[in-house]
């Protein structure tokens, strides 16, 4: 490497770092959907779990590394992610952030490593990391975000599918006498997923916060984006207010919910089916050209 390079990497290492200090310098301008947000019911439960996190001083790296960067950096440098996706993965914004700056440092560190052996042999000049790092640190960053919408879509449509199964229990028990909230207690009892723990958590709270049941599960409809436990809850409250029976709309509720999650199951399918048919006619011609190929390059070599 040599002086001038040298000289190049100190200038922008110096600038970096006036750089952010005229950023922590400068007043910071507060985001109004996420004020708001904070003050919903979600947002304070979410604000809660916050606090609790950093109470009990967690080890992990990525919570470590969120709280110092929710702190230090702006708000807007981290993008839009829907608070009901962390939700239903259970996943703070504190880890969040933490895993975005671990991916982004993680690319920092893969450019030079990727560079050091053509800098060392071929002598590359220095800007080729440093594009390389930077390259890799922002397509890195943009990873959490990804996974949080494929996660949260697959974690919806694995509620969807515990919850149908819920649903036909509580109307098993509702059909055996069962009251509302004994029927809804007993049915989330027996199922061991996490679908069925979630809403357990959901139930045992409505005894001590002073909330129905189904004004519960509505909520938890709310926080997580699935709108199958708005159905429920008004069904439910059908039955607690009025003492209707609705064995009938709960088993055609369950009913219609294993049709469009096997609907589903069957555009998906196809999906990959399609997707699959281009590799297969190219295997397959590759294979007709192994099989013609002898035939050919015999005839032609007899001809000549």
């Amino acid at each position: 490497m040599s002086t001038l390079q040298l000289f190049l990497a100190a200038g922008a290492l110096a600038g970096a770092g006036v750089a952010l200090l005229v950023l922590r310098l400068l007043p910071a301008h507060p985001d109004l959907n996420e004020t708001l947000s904070r003050l919903s019911p979600t947002g304070a439960r979410q604000i809660r779990e916050r606090h609790q996190h950093r109470l009990t001083r967690s080890s992990d790296i990525r919570d470590v590394l969120g709280v110092s960067g929710e702190r230090l950096l702006p708000s807007r440098i981290w993008g839009r992610v829907n608070d009901q996706d962390l939700a239903i993965l259970r996943k703070t914004r504190t880890r969040f952030y933490g895993e975005k700056l671990l991916f982004a440092a993680l690319g920092l560190l893969a450019g030079p490593l990727v560079t050091l052996v053509p800098t060392i042999f071929w002598g590359l000049p220095i800007f080729i990391p440093v594009a390389a790092s930077l390259t890799l640190a922002l397509g890195l960053w943009f990873i959490p975000t990804y996974n949080v919408i494929d996660d949260a879509g697959k974690a919806r449509a694995e509620f969807s599918r515990g919850l149908g199964a819920f649903i036909d229990l509580v109307a098993l028990e509702r059909a055996a006498g069962s009251g509302p909230r004994p029927a809804m207690e007993k049915a989330a009892a027996v199922g061991d997923s996490w679908a069925f723990q979630r809403v357990r958590e959901e139930l045992a709270r409505t005894r001590w916060s002073g909330t129905t049941p189904w004004d519960a599960l509505r909520q938890l409809g709310e926080e997580i984006g699935l709108h199958e436990l708005h159905e429920l809850a008004d069904i439910m409250r059908l039955s607690g207010d009025e003492d209707a029976q609705v064995y009938d709309q709960l088993r055609a509720r369950s009913s219609g919910m294993r049709s469009a999650t096997l609907l589903a199951q069957k555009a998906e399918a196809n999906a990959v089916s399609e997707r699959m048919t281009l590799p297969m006619t190219l295997l397959a011609v590759l294979f007709m050209g192994i099989l013609v190929t002898p035939q050919l390059l015999r005839l032609l070599v007899g001809g000549g």
